[in-house]
């Protein structure tokens, strides 16, 4: 769009820096942004939770571009970005993921002692609060923790990506549609390359995140529904929670997220999240 005006020359894998360091490699300079996920740096203040992934709050990819885009989301995600030297630009969410358990997973019942790999963050409390027991690990060391018994199940990623980790080759059971993480990844660019920019490069990088998130939502939608059908037919068993059952989890959510919310940006942003949830009545 920009007709060569704006270069992008980006870096895969940790090519640079590990996942995790991304943001403050692009807040310091040694990047000029960052495209990884704002709940990577809770470790700085826990409303970077708020900016990523809510556990189940929203239902959908849809709702929660809603609330960015129409909800003032952006003002006050750049509110808590612009103090550590960043902009946040858009966000990207391929939707709801879903959990894979060498045992059943029909209910909040069957979490009681169920060990899993679990990301950092505000994962471990709410599980932990559900009588799991989350294990924080590397994205790389689930099917090995998986295979050896280490690890029960995993929260790893989406339906059709657990198949290209090979989870569904041990763990027999998971859960479709997914409701318990929906993780948002962020592009952010440090805070005076944003500011030098031209306005209508601006723009082209808003709009062009919107495509970006707008296509990334709905080819996932159409690979996870057909991921669904050729589990089935292999014998892989699929729960959909029941909706006694999903408010019994997300009552658990929203204690974690009280409970996780310790600082005022943090109560800030949960703020604004719970009172656009409650104007569309998707809580009470």
């Amino acid at each position: 769009m920009s007709n060569g005006e704006i270069k992008v020359e980006m870096f895969y894998a940790s090519a640079v820096v590990k996942s995790a360091e991304t943001f403050d490699a692009a807040a310091t300079g040694i990047l000029d942004c960052d495209m990884t996920g704002g709940s990577y740096q809770t470790g700085k203040n826990p409303a970077f939770q708020f900016a990523g992934d809510l556990m189940g709050g929203y239902q959908n990819p849809y709702q929660q571009m809603a609330w960015l885009l129409h909800g003032g989301g952006r003002d006050q995600l750049n509110a808590l970005y612009n103090a550590h030297n960043m902009e946040f630009i858009g966000w990207w969410i391929p939707g709801p993921e879903s959990l894979s358990s060498t045992k059943p997973l029909r209910h909040v019942g069957d979490f009681k002692n169920w060990k899993f790999r679990s990301p950092p963050g505000m994962a471990t409390l709410v599980f932990k609060n559900l009588g799991a027991s989350p294990i924080v690990m590397d994205f790389n060391e689930i099917f090995t923790a998986l295979e050896t018994g280490i690890i029960d199940g995993a929260d790893a990623a989406n339906l059709t990506n657990n198949v290209g980790l090979g989870l569904y080759d041990i763990a027999k059971h998971t859960n479709f549609p997914g409701f318990h993480s929906m993780p948002a990844d962020h592009l952010a660019c440090r805070k005076d390359i944003w500011d030098k920019m031209p306005a209508h490069h601006k723009a082209i990088m808003k709009v062009g995140l919107e495509a970006l998130a707008l296509r990334n939502a709905t080819i996932n939608e159409v690979k996870n529904a057909q991921t669904a059908k050729e589990l089935r037919a292999k014998g892989i068993n699929l729960y959909e929670w029941s909706p006694e059952e999903l408010a019994k989890y997300r009552d658990a959510v929203q204690k974690g997220w009280t409970e996780f919310a310790t600082t005022p940006e943090a109560k800030a942003l949960l703020k604004s999240h719970i009172d656009f949830l409650k104007a569309l009545g998707a809580m009470r």
